[in-house]
């Protein structure tokens, strides 16, 4: 059972990871691209893509490898909002960063419960083999 918290959460992975494949699309085809007209860098979007369903399903597996992936895009927004000084780039690259910690907290304190949940099942397995090998 999900608490209230959790749905928070949850809804702020998902919108978190549509805002962050929109801004990498608007980014690299309107807002600033590398080259007039667009750029194939529109492509980083795609990864984003793959896990969009398993996230909106609360598949745990899901929200655990993208908390991971996703700091790759967190990698980028810094660097690029490092190097590129004074340009809507720039701006877009913290906006990248910034919508990248927001997924990975959201996801982060969403799976809590589910992990603390499976270290309490390790612990009692761990006990009632101990209890069951001094017998």
């Amino acid at each position: 059972m999900e608490t209230t918290m959790q749905k928070y959460f949850h809804w702020g992975a998902i919108g978190s990871l549509g805002t962050l494949i929109i801004l990498c699309v608007l980014w690299e085809m309107v807002l600033a691209p590398l080259k007039p007209g667009g750029s194939w860098l529109v492509l980083k979007a795609v990864p984003l893509l793959l896990p969009l369903y398993g996230v909106w399903k609360r598949d745990i597996y899901t929200l655990q490898w993208t908390s991971m992936m996703i700091l790759l895009y967190f990698t980028e927004g810094v660097v690029r909002g490092w190097s590129d000084i004074g340009s809507l780039s720039a701006w877009l690259g913290w906006g990248e960063a910034a919508v990248v910690c927001v997924y990975f907290v959201c996801a982060v304190l969403y799976l809590r419960p589910y992990k603390r949940a499976a270290k309490k099942m390790a612990r009692e397995l761990l006990d009632k083999i101990k209890v069951n090998t001094v017998k």
